[in-house]
């Protein structure tokens, strides 16, 4: 399905600055759609104005929905009997006189002009479906008052406001409780879910009647940390906000929008919700995080302190092979200790592996000595989990370090290194130009340590890995590995 800046690109006229507003309103618009129980539907007019499009729909999380089919992406051609054309032409909000069905469903409807001075923009269609519609309850009642406020506040360009946009998973909608402060500061209404709200923060009484200013600052100097917000400016009806309220172990977070009518302030719309398991939730994979970077750390330290005493035992002993051999094992320790050294500064088990590679390079490198063999990358690794990248990691060294040994017989040279990556498979090439391999090279038939931990862990990574030679005379080292 298109997006509503791709269907707006294609089809309309409008300039940037109206783009971002009406995605800014569809941000925000879940509070219209609940507060009204009903669906919206935003339609844009065409570059021909007789035709508008739909963009965007939401239905609401309060009640029934009355358009059970999604129609972003439908067309609407001019009818003089379609609240959208006559709210475009007439600039005026419309309503039906009566309850029209809509698939069986008596559906009462509204539609809002998006005015910005003299132009429409589109009209934003309210659909609340009316089946079995009963009186409503004080809830329903301050829902629909906050409703019609609201409406007319986006028909006067003043909905959304400006404000702090803090959008998380948490935020809190219509259902999960509200709280009506009258222009004077005093709660008129709350609804059950934020009296347990405020009851687990530590208020007693009954909320309304109460200065919601005054119950707030008291229940949060009780922890003995500020108020996280201006009050002042939420009071004053300048901006929208979301805060967080916290007592002790308890959090509770509130998404604040001032209500405004044409002559004057309405006090405030306030949606509240009790975050307190959502917050210990996150300390508690704060922590594991935590302790898996300790752990990370921990083992890069360990590896560390291992290949220096394998430099330490390969200073002390005269057998040239067995100093090779050791060499070799510090430098393979060395490999895996790179890829903790990574995990060690990060909370994920998904490792950047392109940081990495460059630190292997860099080691190889300097494990040469006094000749240099240059280690080239071209292309990107992108992102590997980490068991993945601690073997491709001792593959990588063993490759390269094969080259250095073998094909340029510890001469200077040039490694190039191309990674890819192709229907969730990466695939690396390691080319060099040293010696090539002989005619009668058999990968499954060599007896090289380093070839042999190469086939293993590709294997164990259920990859592929060859070596030949090009056309050209280069060696070319190919591994694939699999990603899901």
């Amino acid at each position: 399905m298109l997006t509503m800046e791709e269907i707006i690109q294609a089809h309309c006229d409008l300039g940037e600055e109206d783009v971002a507003w009406l995605s800014w309103l569809v941000e925000e618009w879940d509070l219209l759609a609940d507060l009204s129980f009903s669906d919206l539907i935003l339609w844009v007019p065409d570059v021909d104005d007789n035709i508008f499009w739909a963009v965007a729909q939401i239905r609401p999380a309060t009640g029934p929905t009355s358009i059970k089919d999604t129609v972003v992406g439908e067309e609407l051609s001019y009818d003089y009997e379609s609240l959208v054309t006559e709210a475009y032409l007439s600039r005026e909000i419309v309503r039906t006189d009566e309850n029209r069905l809509n698939a069986g469903i008596p559906v009462s409807s509204i539609g809002v002009p998006l005015l910005i001075g003299e132009r429409c923009i589109g009209v934003v269609e309210f659909h609340a479906n009316q089946l079995g519609f009963r009186a409503p309850g004080a809830l329903e009642e301050n829902y629909l008052s906050a409703a019609r406020i609201l409406l007319g506040m986006l028909y006067r360009h003043e909905f959304p406001l400006a404000g702090e946009k803090i959008t998380t998973s948490y935020s809190p909608r219509i259902g999960d409780g509200i709280i009506r402060v009258d222009a004077n500061g005093i709660v008129a209404f709350a609804s059950p879910n934020a009296h347990s709200a405020y009851r687990h923060l530590g208020m007693v009484a009954d909320m309304e009647g109460e200065d919601f200013t005054k119950v707030t600052r008291w229940l949060m100097s009780k922890s003995h940390k500020p108020l996280n917000f201006s009050v002042k400016e939420v009071l004053d009806g300048r901006i929208a906000s979301e805060v967080e309220l916290v007592a002790g172990q308890v959090s509770v977070r509130l998404r604040i929008y001032p209500l405004r009518t044409e002559s004057a302030r309405a006090g405030l719309l306030i949606m509240c919700r009790d975050t307190t398991d959502i917050r210990k939730q996150e300390q508690k994979v704060t922590t594991k995080d935590a302790t898996i970077r300790e752990i990370h750390h921990r083992v890069k330290n360990s590896l560390q302190m291992v290949a220096a005493l394998l430099r330490l035992q390969a200073r002390r002993i005269e057998s040239p092979e067995a100093k090779i051999a050791l060499d070799e094992a510090t430098k393979r320790v060395l490999a895996i200790a790179t890829v903790h050294t990574i995990l060690s500064q990060t909370y994920s088990e998904i490792v950047e592996y392109d940081e990495v590679a460059a630190r292997l390079f860099k080691l190889i490198g300097e494990a040469v000595g006094e000749h240099k063999v240059k280690i080239v990358q071209e292309g990107h690794f992108g992102e590997l989990p980490a068991d993945t990248a601690e073997r491709l990691s001792l593959v990588l060294t063993e490759i390269c370090q094969n080259a250095v040994e073998h094909g340029f017989n510890f001469h200077s040279g040039q490694i190039t290194v191309i990674p890819s990556r192709n229907d969730d498979r990466l695939k690396v090439e390691v080319l060099n130009g040293g010696e090539p391999l002989a005619d009668d090279f058999d990968l499954a038939k060599t007896t090289s340590l380093g070839l042999s931990i190469t086939k293993t862990m590709v294997a164990d990574m259920d990859g592929e890995f060859s070596l030949t030679r090009t056309k050209d005379g280069l060696t070319l080292a190919t591994v694939r590995v699999p990603m899901d």
